[in-house]
């Protein structure tokens, strides 16, 4: 069975919507954002959700963010819409969950906790289309999130913009993007099971453009 081709699912809806069509886009870091803006901001007008309650260090969720900010404000390709470090929200989805491996179960509720929040900011602020940068990394399940996407999208009576960033050469420009605007770019998920679990590959470019 064929998987679906979430790329040319986002090219066919937004070659039917208005320039200018606002976007509530969820993003995980700075440079996972890069490639991602670069594409979609020329089609909507863009508002950026730093929501990422996974990385548990507060110092280091700091850094990512104020990186996230520089780099929207040096490009105008988006605004951001700010929110606190909600590290409890994390550590409560993961309980039960903690002996799972990476990119498991426990991977697939952050996922969902992180595109719940993103279809609730998004229905506050009256903005019917949402998204995710996770689809950027080929570390991510992207049938996953497009899944996890299409169902909150659905419930919250928003509509998911389905992506895989990383195609079209998308996580190269993102490594080319990040070098540009000299970005930090972090070599672990952001939760404590990634730090300890993984040797993370986030950040290891031969390995995860191998990935590709």
């Amino acid at each position: 069975m064929n998987k679906p081709n979430y790329d040319k699912k986002m090219q066919s809806q937004i070659a039917d919507l208005p320039k200018g069509t606002p976007l509530l886009l969820h993003s995980c870091c700075a440079p996972c954002s890069t490639a991602c803006l670069e594409r979609l901001h020329d089609f909507f007008s863009i508002r950026v959700f730093y929501y990422n309650p996974n990385i548990d260090a507060r110092e280091e969720y700091e850094k990512r963010k104020a990186e996230q900010i520089r780099f929207l404000e040096e490009t105008g390709w988006a605004q951001i819409v700010d929110c606190d470090h909600d590290a409890k929200a994390f550590a409560e989805m993961a309980k039960g969950l903690e002996n799972e491996p990476e990119r498991g179960a426990r991977c697939y509720r952050c996922y969902a906790l992180r595109l719940e929040e993103t279809a609730k900011k998004a229905k506050d602020l009256g903005i019917k289309y949402f998204a995710t940068t996770l689809t950027l990394s080929p570390l991510k399940n992207v049938e996953w999130l497009n899944e996890i996407g299409q169902k909150v999208g659905d419930r919250y009576g928003l509509t998911y913009l389905y992506s895989d960033f990383k195609k079209q050469g998308g996580y190269l420009r993102s490594l080319e993007l990040s070098k540009q605007y000299g970005l930090y770019r972090q070599d672990f998920c952001g939760c404590s099971f990634s730090k300890r679990n993984e040797s993370d590959l986030e950040g290891k470019d031969d390995a995860v453009l191998s990935m590709v």
